[in-house]
């Protein structure tokens, strides 16, 4: 395992391109709503991420399973927990969820964030699933401290959803991030308090919450890229990426323009 602990001036580069992800899910808000299709939010985010000089880092990524992604963004839509490829088929309709996966290169670094958006009204239960999700997410944030370990962010996401009846995805983790979208180390979403990597600072990592509202377990799909709950339920996705401090870590992407655009729902 090689970590690269980034400096100063990389920190500058990847606050950058992580602030331009935050940018371009609040332009993707404005536009979440009934009858809007996910290769429209494709389109729109493309366009975005380019007319600001960086690229959509998922567009061509490769797959161990089959062929690269064909995409910009990320569009899971309900049942769907992540990866989901944008489609003319696949319309949003009034209850809906869709988290968009967004991830940017810019000046030879990476951004990467995930939201789970409302499609209109949606029912208080699964409003309660994107509440718990987002929650852990700052909660394993806040164990995300020099001198703490890995296990300290994962178990404070675990303890957090699994008290609410929630599954955590296990074969999906965060990660280190930096001049690659995927580094060392892998970031799990459950775990020991105490166990795995210390963190130390200038450490970039994605902490990304994949919730689901019932079983945990997950089936890939025939496009070999869409992950889906095995049984049928909605799931939620929240990413932040930090970088590790001595004290409380730095958040580098952002919420506020969504937040701006959607207001706080739960």
């Amino acid at each position: 395992m090689k970590i690269y602990l980034k400096t100063e001036d990389e920190i500058e580069l990847m606050r950058q391109a992580n602030q331009l992800v935050g940018k371009t899910l609040g332009e993707l808000a404005k536009h979440i709503k009934p009858g809007v299709t996910t290769l429209q939010l494709d389109k729109i985010a493309d366009e975005f991420i380019r007319d600001h000089g960086a690229v959509p880092t998922f567009k061509g990524f490769p797959n161990p399973y089959g062929g690269p992604f064909p995409a910009s963004i990320c569009t899971s839509v309900n049942d769907v927990v992540v990866h989901g490829v944008p489609n003319e088929r696949t319309v949003l309709k009034e209850g809906d969820i869709i988290s968009v996966d967004c991830g940017t290169l810019l000046n030879e670094f990476n951004g990467d964030s995930c939201y789970t958006f409302c499609v209109g009204e949606v029912s208080d239960e699964v409003k309660q699933l994107l509440k718990t999700t987002k929650e852990s997410l700052y909660l394993g944030i806040g164990q995300a401290v020099a001198g703490n370990h890995l296990g300290d962010i994962s178990s404070a996401v675990q303890d957090h959803c699994e008290a609410q009846g929630y599954g955590i995805v296990r074969e999906l983790t965060g990660h280190g991030i930096g001049r690659e979208m995927h580094e060392d180390p892998q970031v799990p979403n459950y775990g020991r308090r105490g166990n795995g990597v210390m963190l130390k600072a200038g450490m970039c990592i994605a902490i990304e919450p994949m919730i689901t509202m019932g079983d945990r377990s997950i089936w890939l799909d025939q496009d070999r890229w869409t992950i889906r709950t095995r049984d049928g339920k909605p799931a939620a996705h929240f990413e932040h990426t930090i970088v590790i401090r001595r004290g409380k870590a730095e958040i580098l992407s952002s919420f506020e323009e969504v937040e701006q655009v959607e207001g706080h729902l739960y």
